[in-house]
């Protein structure tokens, strides 16, 4: 039985870990390597070796009721798309109310994580930590959670790039960015199309003489104002498009969305089309880009071929000269350099882990990973939902498979992901959200069903089948049931639309004589076009009513 539990990092990983630890029955001590909670949401003006870093104007990209905790919604008078700084005092509430800071060892680094001498009968664990003083301290917990994230070391692939040593300008990852300040007026090329290369060339765009976005792939962009002003994964992100895409052939689905999004901007016209299908890859996620493109700020090159000296030659032959800066979003390199490779079990491209959480190989499922998995949604709320399940294995109420099952799902899942996504070594992981989740509720118990809705309490069916799918969800029966979890469902949109109420508007209602003008307008319409009928073709009408006639025998 689990009683005691290492969690390492104070991230919103950490801190929901920390909390369902607690709330079956755990205790768990929290060690962070900074003064702070958030993770990656901590801002910092120097970035700091081995951890996560943002810069100064960041705003997440995913709306407030997609990325709320399943028991703590976001604030309702919080902006629907949050800047850094009120994301992390969303994470600082969330830790006062639920009274997760004591647990915290703040400015203690995690050095090593080993078994125990008597582990294949324990299942225990070895904590090795660095204070600020940089004295160390040994620790044995019963189990370990892993919640470091896998934002921390910057893939600078500088081999990739021939003649980046007679670069005469400045380069740097986009993990070192922080501001436009040192941009002021120069070339810019910025080597990557995520949504950080994509964020920092939109705003470098701002203040530079010119900026060349570099991509290798392309990309399918969306943007997040979608149709009605609505956050986009509110409109999209719903039990009812899951369905469909269960149902629909893949091709049908990545026509559709590839169609849509060319209707708002041709992607071959943009140079933004992509080598892969919609489906195959997260896309990027931004408004301002097409814009920029289109005003001339921001120009889609090709792959570098080469740098000589000031310039960059690209694949398509073609140079820009005077380059000032060149920015690498070239991604993140994944670590756990803490804990013991005999605890890794590598499939293809990835840390081989039973449903994103789990080493497949050990004797005992004591040890977790949570918040290592890539979806098209918020991070926190797939956390969470790992959280949850962890800590019921760790407390004997959920069984895993055996080691041999579990390594053959984790192979299986691996021949999955390569072959509906475009993996690689740094980006390995990719799960379709909804799935996903209702993998782990369901092993916890507290997947919703749609059918005892529809029979139980028909307007809540609605909501869940129509509306987002959002975390509270999750919490409408079964372990951890919140009862505040209808109300949070009921008053979703409620809290959407709160942030934009800024100014009044006065709203008429429809009046007699202007609804008798529109009928009358709408009447004369059909009657010009059964006119122009008739008179381009005398015998259509009389035709049409023949057919409609009852038949006698």
């Amino acid at each position: 039985m689990v009683h005691s539990v290492a969690v390492i990092g104070a991230g919103p990983c950490g801190l929901t870990s920390m909390k369902a630890c607690l709330e079956e029955g755990m205790m768990p001590t929290c060690f962070e390597s900074s003064d702070d909670i958030g993770g990656l949401w901590r801002f910092k003006e120097v970035s700091e070796p081995n951890r996560a870093s943002i810069y100064r104007s960041l705003t997440i990209n995913i709306s407030k009721e997609m990325m709320s905790f399943s028991d703590f919604p976001v604030q309702a008078d919080y902006p629907n798309y949050m800047h850094h700084s009120k994301i992390q005092n969303y994470f600082r509430m969330y830790a006062e109310h639920f009274k997760l800071l004591k647990h915290i060892r703040f400015q203690t680094l995690v050095k090593n994580v080993n078994q125990t001498p008597d582990f294949s009968r324990t299942g225990q664990w070895e904590v090795v930590t660095e204070n600020k003083d940089g004295k160390e301290e040994r620790h044995v917990f019963d189990a370990v959670i892993c919640c470091s994230g896998h934002y921390s070391y910057p893939n600078l692939p500088l081999k990739e790039f021939p003649g980046i040593e007679t670069f005469e300008g400045k380069y740097f990852h986009t993990w070192d960015y922080k501001g436009p300040e040192d941009m002021v007026g120069k070339k810019v090329v910025v080597i990557g199309i995520g949504n950080s290369g994509s964020d920092i060339a939109v705003e470098s765009s701002r203040v530079a003489e010119q900026v060349y976005l570099s991509t290798r792939r392309g990309a399918w962009v969306i943007r997040q104002v979608s149709d009605n002003g609505l956050p986009v994964d509110i409109k999209y992100l719903t039990r009812f498009v899951h369905i469909l895409s269960q149902l629909l052939p893949i091709r049908i689905l990545n026509w559709l969305c590839e169609t849509k999004l060319n209707a708002m901007y041709d992607h071959t016209m943009y140079a933004l089309k992509p080598k892969h299908r919609f489906f195959n890859q997260i896309p990027v996620i931004n408004d301002d880009l097409p814009l920029k493109i289109l005003s001339g700020s921001v120009i889609i090159k090709p792959n570098v071929k080469e740098i000589c000296g000031s310039s960059v030659v690209f694949e398509d032959g073609s140079t820009v000269e005077n380059v000032d800066t060149i920015v690498f979003a070239t991604g993140y390199n994944y670590d756990f350099p803490y804990l013991p490779s005999s605890s890794k079990y590598m499939s293809g491209h990835r840390l081989g882990l039973y449903k994103h959480v789990f080493p497949p190989n050990l004797e005992h499922p004591t040890l977790a990973v949570v918040g290592f998995i890539h979806a098209f949604a918020a991070i926190m709320t797939q956390a969470e939902m790992q959280a949850r399940w962890v800590s019921r294995v760790f407390n004997g109420q959920v069984k895993l498979p055996s080691n041999q099952a579990m390594i053959k799902s984790v192979d299986k899942d691996t021949k999955d992901i390569e072959k509906n996504y475009i993996v690689s070594r740094l980006t390995p992981l990719h799960v379709d959200f909804v799935t996903y989740m209702d993998d782990l509720a369901g092993e916890i118990g507290v997947r919703p069903s749609l059918l005892w809705l529809f029979f139980t309490d028909y307007q809540m069916f609605k909501m869940v089948l129509w509306g987002p799918v959002t975390s509270y969800q999750y919490r409408l029966k079964g372990p951890g049931k919140w009862d505040g979890a209808r109300r949070a469902i009921s008053t979703t949109l409620n809290r959407v639309y709160q942030p934009l109420k800024t100014r009044q508007l006065e709203t008429k209602e429809a009046s007699v004589a202007g609804s008798l003008f529109k009928l009358s307008l709408t009447l004369m319409a059909g009657g010009a076009a059964v006119y122009y009928i008739h008179v381009r073709n005398p015998t259509t009408i009389p035709t049409l009513l023949a057919n409609l006639r009852p038949q006698t025998a």
